[in-house]
């Protein structure tokens, strides 16, 4: 009794498009994308599938409203800020979003021509456009931005999802620590550089090694064409 009056409450609030995409980025996080069936998209909605096409047609269009959704937030601009920190700003928001979202990064990656991705695209684009960069030079320079941001980004979502599924019990701190450990133990004639920043990968922080890597970009462009 107490799952059906649930149920009829939560019915209670009409279906629509934006409930819907919201209950798929929860499915997404949770279960992946394997796990983002329209059975299991209706049970949480409690509501039958059929409610649900007449809002979405499939699950290529669902992935790509989900994408839409979470990307949106992240191409609204800042009013007053400079070129160089649109990008960073930008480029941070999708680090962000792939470790929260981790499915965001395959689904970027899959459809460079959709929506979504023209979206950060555009927005670099502009950003360096502002920076003077010249037109003949201006979509290597993008290219190499959204390169690294989605690169660096789905690396480090990787990292943290292999982290969690083969030492879940272990924190970061202590992972990173084994792992220069490992590191500084290497063969010295070998891995002689490797051995050298060990202490470097104990100490780093993902977030700030990659707005420097970020400001490496942007200070070769400015160097180049300003």
């Amino acid at each position: 009794m107490a799952t059906r009056t649930r149920r009829t409450e939560r019915r209670e609030e009409p279906l629509s498009r934006e409930r819907i995409v919201e209950a798929a980025i929860g499915l997404l996080d949770t279960a992946g994308e394997r796990g983002l069936t329209f059975r299991a998209l209706a049970e949480h909605l409690a509501t039958g599938p059929g409610a649900i096409y007449w809002h979405v047609t499939g699950k290529e269009e669902l992935l790509g409203a989900a994408t839409e959704a979470v990307v949106g937030t992240m191409t609204a601009g800042t009013a007053g800020a400079t070129p160089q920190e649109e990008i960073r700003t930008l480029a941070l928001g999708v680090f962000d979003a792939i470790e929260t979202h981790p499915w965001i990064g395959t689904q970027l990656a899959r459809a460079p021509g959709k929506s979504p991705m023209l979206r950060v695209f555009e927005h670099l684009g502009r950003q360096v456009q502002a920076l003077g960069v010249p037109h003949t030079a201006q979509f290597t320079a993008v290219s190499a931005l959204l390169n690294y941001v989605l690169g660096v980004a789905g690396q480090n979502a990787a990292n943290a999802r292999a982290h969690q599924a083969h030492q879940p019990d272990t924190g970061r701190a202590e992972f990173l620590d084994t792992a220069a450990t490992a590191w500084a133990d290497l063969d010295p004639a070998e891995y002689a550089f490797t051995r050298g920043v060990a202490d470097q990968l104990r100490d780093h922080d993902d977030r700030e090694e990659f707005l420097a890597g970020i400001d490496l970009i942007l200070t070769g462009i400015t160097a180049r064409y300003q």
